[in-house]
């Protein structure tokens, strides 16, 4: 732009002192084609309407179709623009964007590519680069369209491949007492009796036959169902601290999923870090990961061991409980939350387990995955049976003690499984497994 000037400057001076009509033409169409790309470029950039379109939510390891749409609303040309879609190495399934295209006044044009995340997590798609400018390259300006976010859900296995009980007491079950009847499930009409309440009663079905009658509803008991998964790392052994979060979560996504389609109520409490939660450093260190472009945790600072022993440095990464629901939108809330957390150093088990418990209702079944169980957790687990709850403990840990944990947990009056990771679960499908 400087050199630009100085011609400009240059040429004026020239034609001053030699008055030469040629030399001043040249100077007018410099001056004016200079002030019309300053006018025009930066107006062009302000007509342009650009958005990008894609299923947020993805199973594993499924491709992901994204689509950039991009609508000159000016009545001027975009004479070329430069889109440059920043997507990391590890998910780019084909090409990217990365092209120079025209765009006529009312125009549109549709972009588009693929990605594929081979790993559970939040991903960030973008941002992307949009730069235009005139023909002369005397003006270019510059826009942003800002990243968006993918959430790739956790692996799930069907649960008949789990080694779990099939006649655990998961939602709602047939009772004989009438006073658990379920409006939601009707059953037919009867003859009006006294004391029936007005709001039974069936109009059309009276007024058809002439006698009053009212709805009748099968009884049943709702029983919900929430998922305590300890994701506090130091609780796995070091063989297992790596992949075991991961199989812990593979877990509970299957159980939630499996209940959900069973048209159960279900919910989640975790201690795992949420990095969603976090904010960067004094450092503006980046939270995505460049290679993958995967949300993670940033540098975890040791905590003040005057404040709580219990807690670890990514406590205050914990997400408030998720309440039981049923529906497959509640089921992708669910899963959601299982996408994105981490093992990490957050809240001793037992300590969070009481207060993760203590808004459920009486009677609620609590599923609990943890790499082991010690004396701690057992006793937590008694616990929370004599306050009311069905407990069901699930130990995932490959190399843990289970028989003892299975002998601890009849005493104290539990159910305890055994589900180790993948590889032991192939063992155990070809008849070499554990039970309860």
């Amino acid at each position: 732009m400087t050199d630009l000037f100085l011609l400009i400057l240059l040429l004026i001076v020239v034609a001053i002192i030699t008055r030469v009509d040629f030399i001043v033409y040249v100077a007018y169409v410099l001056i004016a084609v200079f002030a019309w790309s300053r006018f025009y470029v930066p107006r062009s950039l302000q007509k342009l309407q650009i958005s990008r379109y894609f299923h947020a939510r993805a199973f594993l390891g499924e491709p992901v179709e994204v689509k950039v749409h991009l609508t000159n609303a000016g009545r001027l040309p975009i004479l070329w623009l430069q889109l440059t879609e920043s997507i990391p190495p590890e998910m780019r399934f084909g090409p990217s964007i990365k092209q120079v295209i025209h765009l006529g006044p009312r125009k549109e044009r549709r972009l588009q590519y693929q990605v594929r995340a081979m790993k559970r997590g939040y991903y960030r798609l973008g941002p992307l680069q949009i730069t235009a400018g005139d023909l002369f390259g005397f003006q270019e300006s510059q826009a942003i369209l800002e990243p968006s976010y993918l959430t790739v859900y956790p692996r799930i296995i069907p649960l008949k491949k789990l080694n779990l009980p099939s006649r655990l007491p998961f939602g709602t079950l047939p009772a004989r007492q009438r006073l658990f009847e379920d409006p939601a499930r009707p059953h037919g009409v009867r003859d009006y009796r006294l004391g029936d309440s007005l709001r039974l009663v069936n109009w059309k079905a009276s007024a058809h036959t002439g006698v009053l009658s009212v709805r009748t509803h099968q009884p049943a008991i709702s029983l919900e169902t929430t998922i305590l998964l300890n994701l506090n790392s130091p609780d796995y052994s070091n063989r297992f601290r790596r992949d075991g979060p991961d199989w812990a979560i593979v877990v509970a996504a299957s159980l939630a999923s499996h209940l959900v389609a069973q048209r159960q109520a279900v919910g989640l409490a975790s201690n795992g870090a949420d990095p969603l939660q976090q904010q960067t450093g004094p450092d503006d260190r980046p939270l995505f990961e460049a290679g993958s472009g995967r949300l993670t945790l940033a540098q975890l600072s040791q905590p003040d061991s005057d404040i709580d022993e219990k807690l670890g440095p990514a406590a205050h990464l914990i997400s408030d409980p998720i309440p039981p629901g049923a529906g497959r939108s509640h089921l992708m809330q669910v899963l959601e939350r299982l996408a994105r957390l981490e093992g990490a150093p957050t809240v001793n088990f037992a300590h969070y387990a009481y207060q993760a418990t203590h808004k459920l209702n009486w009677g609620v079944t609590l599923l609990t995955i943890v790499p082991d169980a010690d004396q701690d957790v057992c006793d937590t687990m008694h616990r929370l049976v004599r306050a009311g709850f069905n407990v069901v403990l699930l130990v995932i840990e490959a190399y843990a003690n289970f028989s003892s944990v299975r002998e601890r947990a009849r005493l104290l009056g539990f159910s305890a499984y055994h589900v180790p990771d993948i590889r032991a679960l192939r063992r155990w499908q070809e008849g070499g497994g554990h039970g309860q």
